[in-house]
């Protein structure tokens, strides 16, 4: 099953809140957490309802929970799927979907150096540029560093690391 970015944020957040709260969440916690608009939460629900991902229940002290299909489709999601990586260049937030990151020296620590390709043209990004990626998913890395130059294609950024985090695993 494969569910939009949308549609997946909405039902990962409804998962969680869930989890959390052990209750139905309505459409405007929803929306609020997400900073949507309460009617686009309502409209991604009626979609969520139709694949049995979502059940809706009545009453004041109802709202939306998940069913055990969000469950298994944010699994395999997690599991299949690529993940958005956030990039930021500065204090602001660019909305590019990283497609991959090659360490190609890491011999020398004042020399990392990582090519960075992207599923799109990057243009706003120039030599020069502090920017930040992540976290990645599985090992939540997070690369600060500098645009070093541009690769052969649009879509592919050299960057000089800076600095590299990654928590510890348990």
């Amino acid at each position: 099953m494969e569910l939009t970015d949308s549609q997946y944020e909405i039902l990962s957040a409804l998962v969680s809140g869930y989890q959390s709260s052990e209750s139905p969440l309505t459409g405007e916690e929803l929306a609020e957490v997400l900073d949507r608009h309460p009617g686009t939460i309502r409209n991604q629900m009626q979609t969520l309802k139709a694949l049995d991902l979502v059940e809706g229940i009545p009453g004041p002290k109802g709202g939306y929970k998940p069913t055990p299909a969000a469950f298994e489709a944010l699994d395999a999601r997690s599991i299949d799927e690529e993940e958005t990586l956030t990039l930021a260049r500065e204090t602001d937030r660019l909305d590019i979907t990283v497609e991959e990151i090659d360490f190609i020296d890491v011999n020398d620590p004042e020399k990392c150096r990582v090519r960075v390709r992207f599923q799109s043209a990057v243009t706003e990004l120039e030599p020069g540029d502090p920017l930040v990626v992540g976290p990645t998913p599985k090992t939540r890395l997070v690369l600060a560093g500098t645009v070093a130059e541009r690769g052969d294609r649009d879509d592919e950024l050299y960057v000089d690391v800076t600095r590299l985090d990654a928590p510890l695993g348990e």
